[in-house]
């Protein structure tokens, strides 16, 4: 019998997500994330030189928000402070809160989502090792920046040398500015909330959270506007490879246990044959009728409409066309 789906459950994931299997991956891709900008440091000197070729071309560009929103962050803390509290805590709590939303409400879409992410972020990484950047709160004073984490780093539990907690500055890429995955993930929390929120509240953080992300950036000279810029191409790259990502995964998941599976079925299937054969031999050792080829009845089943019916030794019914009616057995089906 054929069986039907519910419209809609199609999309659903093959195999059932678990807690204890998304979390360690999630964590892997994240460690993966904080050695390759650990380990991937690259040389100073090159770092400044990419820094001032992005200021050269937003120059060209007639792009500089960067140095207006610096001075404002830097003029008034009660914008400043706040940006950098944004900066060093809102992208390790809003993207994770994210996925576990996305895990538990929208578990059809949530593999897509969570692929999607981690594919960006292993974009990010090339684009970290490839071209090392120096942020604009590194460059030389001339340039015009100033470095509003060092500057009120007394209000908060990052230190002067980084947004990284204090003491732990040197454990840290300060140079891995090209692309701004701090504008990438809030995009992507962005569109998640779009798309699934459902709410007039979750659209308006949709819009405000990856807006508000990128003045952020900027305002605290930790990122170029091009970099925001590179972080949401980073974004849209790992959306258009996620379907290939994902059916990679699919084949990995189907063929490796395939490996295993004949050697593991033979057995049973064997066994199975056996004891389907050893009993029907019991079954015919012990005399049981086999009609029409095989279906096997019980002693004394009677067929459908057959009545009980003694005759002596050649007294027999005479099969006249009028008695061929009720009394005639069904033949067998």
């Amino acid at each position: 019998m054929a069986r039907t789906e519910k419209p809609g459950s199609e999309a659903a994931p093959k195999t059932r997500l678990r807690w204890w299997t998304e979390l360690p991956l999630i964590v892997l891709v994240y460690a993966c994330y904080s050695a390759g900008r650990l380990l991937v440091r690259g040389d100073v000197s090159d770092a400044v030189d990419h820094g001032l070729a992005i200021l050269d071309v937003e120059k060209a560009l007639f792009l500089n928000a960067e140095h207006p929103l610096n001075r404002l962050f830097t003029r008034e803390p009660w914008i400043g402070v706040p940006a950098d509290f944004w900066y060093a805590s809102l992208h390790y709590l809003v993207t994770p809160a994210v996925l576990v939303w996305l895990f538990r409400s929208r578990a059809v879409r949530y593999r897509a989502a969570r692929t999607w992410l981690m594919t960006s972020t292993f974009i990010g990484l090339i684009g970290f090792t490839l071209l090392p950047t120096c942020p604009p709160r590194l460059l030389d004073a001339s340039y015009g920046f100033v470095d509003t984490m060092a500057q009120y780093s007394s209000y908060g539990w990052w230190g002067g040398a980084a947004s990284a907690p204090r003491g732990m500055g040197g454990m840290t890429n300060q140079y891995a500015a090209m692309p701004s995955l701090h504008v990438g993930w809030a995009l992507w929390c962005g569109v998640m909330l779009w798309r699934h929120g459902g709410t007039r509240l979750s659209k308006v953080a949709a819009v405000v959270y990856p807006l508000g992300t990128t003045i952020v950036v900027m305002g605290t000279a930790n990122h170029y506007f091009l970099d925001a810029v590179a972080g949401a191409a980073v974004m849209g790259v790992g959306l258009l490879l996620t379907p290939f990502v994902l059916r990679t995964a699919e084949r990995v998941r189907t063929r490796l246990p395939a490996r295993f599976a004949p050697a593991a079925a033979t057995a049973p299937a064997s066994s199975a044959t056996a004891s389907a054969t050893a009993s029907a031999s019991a079954v015919d050792g012990a005399g049981s009728a086999n009609v029409s080829g095989g279906c096997q009845t019980s002693a004394g089943e009677r067929f459908p409409r057959q009545r009980e019916q003694r005759f002596g030794a050649g007294a027999e019914p005479d099969p006249a066309p009028t008695d061929a009616g009720d009394e005639t057995p069904a033949p067998a089906r």
